[in-house]
């Protein structure tokens, strides 16, 4: 078997297991690129070139300066003004808005900013809204260069592979009339979301709330009906948790033994019903505690250290002073111990936030808000109004040619770090280590694919496949393996495993290697039938009680109107032959 084959084989193991999801990307990434390395498949030289990769460091200082501009207060003043009217015309603003900001800003931002504020207003039920705003953002993503992270990382394969850099409005010829038509599906078609929780109080009910047994309760021994368990306001005893087995559903002779946890469901607001109860404790702490603090809800950023960890694990209550009182994924609530369930990415918690809940410097890394106060301070009126003019500025010399994007953000951070809009606590606590990994990393395999002859040898595959069909069908192929890939996995990860394979069939055919550039751009963001493949969508799955046929439902007119125009525009805007 040759080596062509061996690193092909090896790509195929390194998707099974992104698939699968158990190991992060940037764990399974950096370990290939340093597996190439000391098989001798990648020269030092080589795999520490792919970090220094000028759009990777771009890409960098764009997310670092966003820091900044995502606390800016417009995106929650002007998308209250949005949500006006019928709930077709306010999806239709909204979409527009979030995209429009999406073109510049990182759509992980703008779907975080604007998050809270339409999961707390009592015009439309939130999943009627939230699933397009995730969709907008990545709409407004494709229409520049800067708009994804994506479109970054494809530039940096393009640099990497010799060819001219991608420039700043390069995407728009197609993305505009690409994200205008999805918008427009998606306003025709919001009839097909559900109508979840439209209210607070709704959407807390969906949890289910613990309570313990302490050793020396006076309600040791004692069955259900005599400790006036059975009917409380507002909740619900659905089970019991006794030494590692479930009692459900629990009638009223149970006797109540030392440690029993019990689990409640019903209006998790309601948990002053458990203080008249002597010995109960709700999660680590009496009732008195949870009484005192507030609830608050959150979801669990893409950033944070708790993914597939345990509350347990990281002592939750020591590092955030606060105690969870439920935990939703998607519609589901999610019960038994809860201490003891590994938390995913998008994952709703409630918490009973102490008093010092909003001082921990960690918040902003692990946490998007859905209600209560915020937890970064909001810029005021000037400074917003100095960061946001000093980004377009960027934006705008860059276009021009004057100053290169990377020098921009240079100047444009160094002022954000010198007038105090910016700290280097905060740089050090939200910079995208993860991110620097994944794409370094695949910036390494990319150039093996290439060197081992991996991506000759699939262009030659696609040559004989699509030989009969013309160089259409073969860009239509390039383009619907990239779509598959990012459904399934992440969009950085395909558009890392689909660039050699584009660049080589480009190649194989003989003709302008632009084309296919693109469509693998495209392709990479076009993650719209799959909750888990890309960042937004899991920041509004639980936040919206989502099933994963929500996301087909409503992705699949989005996604078929996205393919076709891609397909249809690119050849026309960027030739096959020149």
């Amino acid at each position: 078997m040759t080596t062509a084959h061996l690193v092909l084989a090896s790509i195929a193991l390194l998707l099974a297991l992104l698939a699968h999801g158990r190991v992060g990307p940037a764990v399974l990434f950096a370990a290939w690129a340093g597996g190439y390395h000391l098989l001798g498949l990648a020269s030092q030289q080589e795999l520490l070139a792919s970090f220094s990769n000028p759009a990777l460091a771009t890409l960098i200082l764009l997310l670092l300066v966003s820091l900044a501009l995502e606390r800016s207060p417009l995106l929650d003043h002007l998308s209250e003004l949005l949500l006006k009217g019928r709930v077709g015309l306010a999806t239709l603003r909204l979409s527009v808005f979030a995209c429009l900001i999406s073109a510049f800003m990182n759509n992980t931002a703008v779907v975080g900013a604007l998050l809270g504020t339409v999961t707390s207003q009592r015009r439309h039920p939130a999943s009627k809204l939230l699933i397009p705003l995730s969709y907008a953002s990545i709409l407004g993503g494709i229409t520049t260069l800067v708009g994804t992270s994506t479109n970054l990382v494809v530039n940096s394969f393009v640099i990497d592979a010799g060819l001219p850099p991608l420039q700043m409005f390069q995407f728009a010829w197609v993305g505009i009339p690409v994200a205008l038509a999805c918008i427009g599906v998606m306003a025709l078609s919001s009839r097909l979301l559900p109508a979840n929780a439209s209210s607070e109080a709704e959407a807390r009910s969906t949890y289910f709330l613990e309570a313990r047994v302490a050793a020396g309760s006076p309600m040791i021994g004692r069955s259900i009906e005599t400790n006036r368990l059975r009917n409380l306001e507002g909740l619900f005893l659905l089970e019991i948790e006794r030494e590692g087995r479930l009692i459900s559903p629990v009638g009223p002779a149970e006797i109540l033994h030392t440690g029993d946890v019990l689990v409640f469901t019903g209006e998790v607001a309601r948990v002053q019903t458990l203080q008249r109860f002597p010995g109960l404790e709700v999660f680590g702490a009496g009732a008195d505690a949870l009484l005192k603090s507030n609830l608050v809800e959150v979801v669990l950023a893409s950033s944070s250290d708790l993914a597939n960890r345990t509350l347990r694990e990281v002592d939750f209550r020591t590092m955030f002073d606060a105690g969870v009182v439920g935990i939703r994924r998607g519609d589901r609530r999610l019960t038994g111990q809860l201490g003891r369930i590994p938390l995913r990415v998008g994952d709703s918690l409630l918490l009973a936030a102490g008093p010092d809940f909003l001082q921990h410097r960690n918040l902003d890394r692990n946490f998007h808000i859905l209600n209560g106060s915020g937890l970064r301070p909001k810029l005021g009126r000037m400074q917003s109004v100095a960061a946001l003019s000093g980004f377009a500025l960027v934006i705008l010399v860059a276009a021009l040619g004057w100053l290169p994007l990377f020098g921009g953000l240079l100047v444009l951070l160094a002022a954000l770090l010198g007038s105090g809009l910016l700290t280097l606590g905060e740089l050090r606590r939200r910079f995208p280590f993860e991110l620097l990994v994944v794409i370094g990393s695949a910036l390494a395999i990319a150039g093996v694919v290439e060197r081992s002859g991996a991506a000759e040898l699939v262009a030659g595959w696609m040559r004989a496949i699509f030989d009969g069909h013309g160089v259409h069908a073969a860009l239509a192929g390039v383009y619907l393996i990239t779509l598959t890939l990012t459904e399934v996995i992440t969009n950085t990860a395909a558009a890392a495993l689909a660039f050699p394979i584009a660049l080589g069939t480009a190649r194989a055919f003989g003709v302008d290697p632009m084309p296919f550039v693109m469509v693998v751009a495209y392709g990479a963001s076009a993650g719209f039938l799959i909750p888990f493949g890309y960042q937004t969508h899991l920041m509004v799955y639980s936040a919206g009680r989502y099933r994963m046929r929500d996301f087909l439902r409503a992705g699949l007119p989005v996604s078929l109107t996205y393919s076709a125009l891609v397909l249809l525009l690119v050849p026309l805007v960027f030739p096959l032959h020149r």
